[in-house]
């Protein structure tokens, strides 16, 4: 076992994975007594077992983006493959390490600690908001109502989590972790992991004296997830726990609706299901939607790219010259940067490819960006607006 620092609040517990993301920390954090190294349990499993938050509303966004569609996350999302912790946190030259792997995009190391709010146990991460909000599910990085009490310093759980420690938004209550203090209640959201009940801001988690970098979250879509489980534990040592969160293969199989809508889509969400409806029966929402978030963040970054791309589908204009249309009944010049013309005309061209089947998805995404990570990336994103929505 490697210890590198104690920890301030609890030692270190049984793991068990059973959300994607942190969920292996929430138990590392539990503590039962034992001051050994955390076992995980493997198996890759689901980042979002419900859509409860948003069938009550608590997980909407607010706000209109780009052509006046409601409901598009202003950041773009990142998908965590792996999780990995070591007793005591891990160290600025563990982070290092990691991030000199072939294939890794992104790592992002969390703080966390079992602490007790309003006399119930509860375990809470904490991180820049900046940093944490990307990693989250889609329905919680577009909640603005949410990431406005984060970013206040207010504690962010799961409904279940209020529920059990009985916490009204609004209302402040004891805090017992490193410190005594109190905090405010700002809520809940889908944090779409079993397991972890709560956030804060990295500001607030010092103050509650969290346990610094207690596990890295690592994206690298483009490597095999059993080989980069590997990596990262030949990275840290022995001692570290590493536990893959994707499937070693991605899926294909996604929802259908052959059924399009009438009228103007009124948000992000309905553009993407009925232009996929309307414009290549077969096609799965979800696929455009993930393309959507990765390519501008729902069109929030419209471009140009270093490549010259534009919009919020990200076409090149000699692209869009071919395939680019007037969606939704609109007369005039198709608009590369009119999300009502791109989204659909990314379908079209998508369809073209072979997307209206699930046996020719992946080479209609390679078509549309030639990267083997940019397809793994799409699909698995793609999977959690199918769970999540």
């Amino acid at each position: 076992m490697i210890r590198r620092r104690a920890l301030p609040v609890a030692q270190w517990g049984a793991l068990a994975v059973a959300g994607l993301a942190v969920a292996a920390l929430a138990a590392a954090l539990s503590g039962c007594g034992t001051a050994g190294a955390p076992a995980f349990d493997a198996s890759p499993v689901s980042t979002a077992a419900t859509m409860a938050a948003r069938a009550s509303g608590t997980a909407s966004p607010t706000g209109a983006g780009p052509g006046g569609l409601a409901g598009g996350t202003t950041t773009h999302l990142v998908v965590p493959d792996v999780i990995a912790s070591v007793a005591g946190g891990l160290t600025p030259a563990d982070l290092a390490e990691i991030k000199k792997i072939a294939g890794v995009r992104a790592v992002l190391a969390i703080d966390g600690a079992r602490i007790t709010v309003n006399g119930v146990r509860l375990t809470v991460l904490a991180a820049p908001a900046a940093t944490l909000r990307p990693w989250t599910p889609p329905t919680t990085a577009a909640n603005a109502k949410a990431w406005s009490a984060f970013q206040a310093g207010r504690l962010v759980t799961t409904s279940q989590a209020a529920s059990a420690a009985r916490l009204a938004a609004g209302g402040t209550y004891p805090v017992a972790a490193a410190v005594a203090a109190r905090i405010t209640d700002g809520g809940t959201a889908l944090l779409g992991v079993s397991g972890v009940d709560g956030v804060v801001s990295q500001a607030e988690g010092r103050k509650l004296g969290l346990v610094r970098n207690v596990a890295v979250l690592v994206n690298a879509p483009a490597d095999d997830p059993v080989t980069l489980t590997g990596q990262v534990q030949a990275a840290l040592g022995a001692g570290a726990r590493v536990v893959r969160l994707v499937s070693a293969e991605t899926a294909t199989t996604l929802p259908v609706d052959r059924s399009p809508g009438t009228g103007r889509p009124a948000s992000y969400l309905g553009l993407f299901q009925e232009s996929a409806a309307r414009y290549c029966p077969g096609l799965s929402w979800t696929v455009l939607a993930a393309i959507g978030q990765i390519e501008s963040a729902d069109g929030q970054n419209m471009g140009p790219s270093t490549a010259g791309a534009l919009g919020p589908m990200q076409f090149l204009p000699s692209t869009w010259a071919v395939w680019g249309i007037d969606g939704f009944g609109d007369a005039g010049r198709p608009d590369i940067m009119n999300p009502f013309d791109a989204v659909p005309s990314a379908a079209r061209l998508l369809c073209a490819d072979g997307a209206s089947d699930s046996g020719g998805l992946r080479q209609a995404i390679f078509g549309y960006n030639h990267a083997n990570w940019y397809v793994n990336e799409v699909l698995t994103l793609a999977a959690e607006y199918a769970r999540e929505y």
